[in-house]
């Protein structure tokens, strides 16, 4: 995420400040609903400081979109650059399942999330979310690969699609989850797509 130019410490601070405010109140209200009024409230900032650093409310949402895709970005590659095995793969499909669980998986993935609201309002927004959403899938196919040079996968597996079925399980199993307000669908939907990596090992076994 880029900062502004010649920004003092301070001023770096309170565009943070700003950003995690919003970010968080988007993430669990939703972006449509969410007023500057509430983003200057929470972070405790005024409206000079605000537009300072954010000429106008698309401009906010931009930056918020560009925080998003990092954190998960910087948090997806650490956790699945561990992944060298089948049972790494159901570890880190575990940790994300146990998160959601901590809000009943009552917002789902920011990145749904936004998705759904942004991605026919403004193409900068689209296209950030795109190319995370490419990396990611990326990340789980390479991970995917570890588990073939390890001799775990098959050789034939057709990894650039197990990924992004498990990414579609994942993305899919998000947004019942927060309808049903239960984490439930969303580990049932892993599990299912984690069984079809399963047929693809070189022993059934595992």
């Amino acid at each position: 995420m880029d900062t502004p130019a010649r920004l003092t410490a301070r001023g770096v601070a309170t565009r943070e400040r700003i950003l995690l405010a919003a970010a968080r109140l988007m993430y669990v209200r939703g972006v449509g609903a969410t007023l500057l009024d509430d983003v200057l409230a929470t972070s405790g900032t005024s409206k000079s400081q605000l537009y300072r650093h954010f000429p106008d409310r698309q401009a906010l949402i931009e930056g918020v979109v560009d925080l998003q895709c990092a954190q998960i970005l910087a948090r997806e590659r650490l956790d699945l650059a561990r992944v060298r095995s089948f049972a790494g793969l159901q570890r880190w499909a575990t940790a994300l399942v146990e998160n959601n669980a901590l809000q009943n998986g009552a917002y789902g993935c920011v990145l749904g999330s936004m998705t759904s609201e942004l991605a026919g309002q403004s193409e900068r927004a689209r296209l950030t979310i795109k190319a995370t959403f490419d990396e990611w899938v990326d990340l789980i196919e390479r991970a995917l690969g570890r588990l073939r040079d390890n001799d775990e996968l098959r050789p034939d597996a057709d990894t650039p699609n197990i990924a992004i079925g498990l990414m579609a399980a994942l993305q899919g199993g998000y947004v019942l989850a927060r309808t049903a307000h239960t984490i439930t669908p969303m580990r049932t939907a892993l599990d299912l797509a984690l069984g079809h990596v399963h047929q693809h090992l070189r022993s059934t076994t595992t």
